[in-house]
């Protein structure tokens, strides 16, 4: 029976079941991530999200923010944006190779779909320069009515975002090479500005000037004389800094968790806007008691009464990293065992800053569970296929699935699936058998699952429910609904293909852990918080 009187997390009415309880234990995020930044015509920042797969526009005078493109819409994976003096906002979409402009008149049409890893965008003179960041990558004029692109460069290792210097010259951070060059707009030989930085990704200028750069390992923000390649730090931040813009003289950065900060004297700062999670994907608690969150490129600890905040354990420019991290189970002593988007699944020790790569190759790997046995059970999302991965070898337990993203134990060994594509769960027999048998079906798209005392608990992203199901008598309970998970009411994303070598392609997933309490804690995604539900005692 579920309660009349309804819940309000971030203007979304959850209902709970009778017993249960709910707590957000981190706050929405204002920004699935912030990557590019542009002071537009109007003095508002508008800000690139790639994962949150839109461009929104920050009033750093009121904190107002407003939607430009929104997800579902035709600008996919906007990584940084440009404007030309008409007012058209011009943005690369990283993951989808592409170019794209939102004119003055808020329509959009696709310049270029054919630039891999389209990533650093700037306008000079009304002239259109992109490069893509990428081993191998280009710098390149592009023609906004269809021509063919005037190469500048090419072979360039993951050049970022760039900008017209006083001096008339392009200057482009390389991220593969931790420097800053120059290059003439109309070709000629590109000349080293600076070197030895902490991995610069983009370049802006000041009034005076002087080269200001985010760098996304150290997380410093330099200030860099382009006269002799001198330096000094305006600020120290976390690293995954992205970019930079400055509004009326103030200077404002960005890091791949949504934070925007203020840049102030004296190496002082302010933040702007908090960050919070890309989006949270699968989640595992630890023989400390501690949840530990899977958020791509980021991995953190939380404690379960959410004080503290979100501890970075790891980035994806710390040393040893996995890669883009989507699920995660805790095995004890620190150590975890997780899948990435590139097609791993790692033994991952982040107080050492190690991983061991258990298999590689694979197709879309999502959830991941620990067989009684010790055996590691992947979902392999792009096959169709569930895995076993132990003793240096790879076993298929079942294929034909459609869609499978999380798995889970039984009390008595099984070894159950969520098929997301076909809105069921279902025991997989093992040893590549194509049969399985269904647990719990009527479902619209099943994420992440989880067993505890008898009970499968299942999180239901079509629906936006979680459902509680008996594993010995079959008996269901919807025991949360309108639950911020999956996409908004209305919008049907759009696929992100990845961005290799950092990751493969990237899709949701809303994971489920529980507690040695027996608190369940659940990854909103739509939100980008985690919440606790707990079941009262009687």
């Amino acid at each position: 029976m579920l309660m009349q009187g309804a819940r309000y997390i971030s203007g979304t009415s959850i209902t709970l079941a009778d017993g249960w309880s709910l707590e957000r234990l981190t706050p929405p995020s204002r920004l699935f991530g912030a990557n590019g930044l542009r002071t537009g015509p109007d003095g508002r920042i508008y800000v690139a999200q790639v994962t949150g797969s839109q461009i929104s526009a920050l009033d750093v005078v009121t904190g107002r923010l407003e939607t430009i493109s929104a997800k579902g819409g035709e600008i996919i994976a906007p990584d940084d944006v440009a404007f030309d003096s008409q007012g058209n906002l011009y943005a690369t979409e990283v993951m989808d190779g592409r170019v794209s402009m939102r004119g003055a008149d808020g329509r959009t049409r696709l310049l270029r779909d054919d630039l891999p890893s389209a990533n650093g965008i700037t306008v000079h003179q009304d002239r259109l320069f992109i490069n893509e960041c990428r081993v191998g990558g280009r710098l390149m004029e592009l023609d906004p009515n269809g021509g063919a692109p005037r190469i500048l460069l090419e072979n360039m290792a993951m050049p970022n975002a760039m900008e017209v210097g006083p001096d008339g010259m392009l200057y482009y951070p390389v991220m593969g090479t931790n420097d800053i060059w120059r290059i003439h707009p109309d070709g000629g030989e590109p000349e080293r500005v600076a070197g030895d930085l902490g991995v610069p990704d983009s370049v802006k200028f000041d009034a005076e000037g002087f080269i200001v750069s985010t760098q996304v390992a150290s997380g410093q923000v330099l200030r860099i004389n382009p006269r002799n390649g001198d330096r000094t730090v305006l600020a120290a931040l976390t690293p995954g800094l992205d970019n930079c813009t400055f509004v009326d003289g103030r200077l404002f950065v960005s890091n791949f968790t949504g934070e925007i900060t203020e840049i102030l004297g004296g190496g002082a700062t302010r933040t702007t806007l908090p960050g919070g999670f890309n989006w949270p994907l699968d989640m595992t608690v630890g023989d400390d008691g501690n949840l530990y969150v899977a958020d791509g490129t980021y991995f953190y600890r939380l404690r379960p009464d959410g004080q503290g905040g979100l501890q970075t354990l790891g980035m994806l420019f710390t040393p040893g990293y996995p890669g883009f991290v989507r699920g995660v189970t805790a095995v004890g002593g620190g150590e975890f065992i997780v899948t990435t988007s590139g097609g791993q699944v790692s033994r991952y020790r982040p107080a050492s800053n190690e991983s061991e790569v258990l298999a590689d190759g694979l197709d879309q790997l999502y959830g991941v569970a620990v067989a009684p046995g010790g055996a590691v059970v992947a979902a392999e999302f792009g096959t169709g296929r569930v895995l076993s991965v132990g003793s240096g070898r790879v076993e298929v337990l079942a294929t034909g699935l459609n869609q499978p993203l999380g798995v889970a134990f039984a009390p008595d060994g099984a070894c159950l699936v969520s098929e997301a594509g076909g809105g069921r769960i279902v025991a997989v027999a093992g040893s590549g058998a194509s049969g399985v048998d269904t647990v719990a079906d009527g479902l619209e798209k099943p994420h992440g699952i989880l067993v505890r005392d008898g009970v499968l608990y299942i999180v239901d992203a079509g629906t936006k429910t979680l459902v509680g199901v008996d594993l010995a008598t079959r008996t269901r309970q919807t025991i949360a609904r309108e639950l911020p998970v999956g996409a908004p009411p209305g919008v049907t994303p759009k696929p992100l293909r990845g961005l290799p070598p950092f990751s493969g392609p990237q899709g949701p997933f809303s994971g489920i852990a529980a507690g040695p309490d027996g608190t369940l804690y659940l990854s909103a995604d739509a939100e980008g918080s985690v919440m606790a539900l707990r079941l009262r005692e009687s």
